[in-house]
Order: structure tokens, then C-alpha cells, then sequence
């Protein structure tokens, strides 16, 4: 018995098989089409809380709306004036900014704990802005005798007790007199306030060991005021000597500096 011979296909056979390759190119083009309508539907799927802090975010770091919803305290802000600065130098401005505000902070965080070791904290007010930190001793009766450059026990008291921080802190202190605008013994309001910031060198200096070569005074007389200066208590915030601890960070860090609280102060009738 002969073996069976192998048929060969015929000419219909093979032209059916060739008409069937389409199927792999449609079948890989349905999967792409299945892959990419996934990934669009995924994207189309916006968590709108999320969505809503972004652009609340981008909006008020751009300075162009101002947002009550956002927590800018989860990244810097960018001011209006600044958006247009390079990006690398204002995070390098503002790196030191927030490094001088933090050691400005700890300097005042030890000076009023001193002053309420010694129940001295209510005739003191502490603030941090673009200079520095200035401890400002406000109520001129509080610190001198009416119209007087003489301190009393009570301002020495607190001298001492700030002068320590003063000393370590590093940072050039400018002592500043201011007075009222009223009539006073001496020639001039001028000579008065620079009087009184003189003294107080005068007792940082000599009683309480602060360097000379870090340390200045300056006479400001009525030309700085507080207060619109109209009545007794208004007088009484301008009679003042500050003391500021000034910042050496360059102005542009300067100007980032935060404006910081105050204590509370009183104090009784003086020039």
C-alpha cells in the first residue's frame, strides 16, 4: 500500500490565510485604543479638593487674588513685587530671613524671660521688623524723673536684666531717645532724648559690660513719634528710649523679615 501523499494547498487555501493577518494589526490597535481611553478616563478623575488648594495656592503665591482658604504656612509665599525675581536668589533671601527672624526670636525669647524672672516684663515692648530687634523702654517716669536724663533704680533694674542677651548676641546695638513734643527744661527736646539714650549707653557700657565698639546712641528728640502725640497717653508712648538690636543680613533679606508682637507697657507722665 502506497503512503498517502501530502496535499499541497491549493491556491483558495492560501489566499483565505492571507486575508486573516488584519486581525493581529486590529487586535493591537483595539488594546492600544483600550490602553490610552483608561489612562484618559484616569486623568479625567480630579480629586476637586485638591484641585481647589492647588489653585488657590498658585493664585495667591502669584499675588494675583488674595485666598482666606489656602495655608500658605505649607510653603513660601511669594509676594506680588517679587514674582518676577529669579527663582534661586529669593529662596536663598528667604532661607536667611527665616534663619536671622529664628535667632531675633530666640534673643528676644531670652530677654523677656529674664524680665519676668525679675517681674519687669509690663514697662518693656519687644518687636522684630526690617532693623532688628528693639527692646523699646517706653514711660519716661518709668525710667528717668520728669524732664530728666537721670535713671532711676526701676530702669537700671531692667538694663541689667537685658544686658546679658545684649552682650551675646553679636550684633551692633543703636540706643535710641525720643521725647514728646512739649516743652522741656533743657534748650531743646534734641538735647533731651540724646540725654537719655547717652545714660543708657552709659549704663550698659560701664555697669553691665556691654562692648563700646558694638554699641551707639542718637538723639531723635520728637521727630520719630509713635503716636499722633494728642493726648497725656499719646505723649506717654512717644517719651521713649529703644534699644535695637540692628540685623547684618543685606537689605534684601532685611525687607523679608517679619513684623513680630509686642508686650505691654505702662508707665506715668514725663517729658
Amino acid at each position: 500500500m502506497s503512503a498517502r501523499r501530502r496535499r499541497r494547498p491549493t491556491q483558495e487555501t492560501a489566499e483565505h490565510h492571507v486575508d486573516e493577518r488584519w486581525m493581529a494589526s486590529y487586535m493591537d490597535m483595539v488594546t492600544v485604543l483600550m490602553c490610552m481611553f483608561i489612562v484618559l478616563y484616569a486623568m479625567s478623575t480630579v480629586d476637586q479638593a485638591k484641585f481647589e488648594k492647588l489653585r488657590n495656592s498658585l493664585a495667591t503665591g502669584f499675588g494675583t487674588t488674595v485666598s482666606t482658604s489656602v495655608d500658605t504656612a505649607e510653603g513660601t509665599v511669594v509676594r506680588a513685587e517679587d514674582a518676577g525675581k529669579n527663582a534661586e536668589g529669593f529662596s536663598g533671601n528667604q532661607a536667611l530671613a527665616v534663619a536671622e527672624t529664628k535667632k531675633l526670636t530666640g534673643l528676644k525669647q531670652q530677654m523677656q524671660q529674664r524680665l519676668d524672672a525679675a517681674g519687669l516684663a509690663g514697662n518693656v515692648q519687644m518687636s522684630i521688623d526690617s532693623r532688628g530687634l528693639t527692646v523699646r523702654l517706653v514711660g519716661a517716669q518709668t525710667f528717668f524723673q520728669p524732664d530728666s536724663a537721670d535713671l532711676n533704680r526701676h530702669a537700671e533694674r531692667v538694663l541689667d536684666a537685658i544686658a546679658p542677651t545684649l552682650t551675646s548676641s553679636g550684633k551692633q546695638i543703636s540706643v535710641e531717645g525720643h521725647t514728646a513734643n512739649l516743652l522741656t527744661a533743657y534748650p531743646s527736646v534734641w538735647e533731651l532724648s540724646t540725654a537719655r539714650a547717652t545714660t543708657v549707653l552709659r549704663r550698659l557700657v560701664e555697669g553691665d559690660g556691654v562692648p563700646a565698639t558694638v554699641i551707639r546712641a542718637t538723639g531723635f528728640g520728637s521727630s520719630r513719634p509713635l503716636t499722633p502725640g494728642r493726648t497725656p497717653a499719646e505723649h506717654e508712648q512717644n517719651r521713649r528710649v529703644d534699644i535695637v538690636l540692628l540685623s547684618d543680613q543685606p537689605e534684601a533679606v532685611r525687607k523679608l523679615l517679619p513684623a513680630g508682637g509686642t508686650a505691654s507697657a505702662s508707665g506715668g507722665a514725663g517729658r
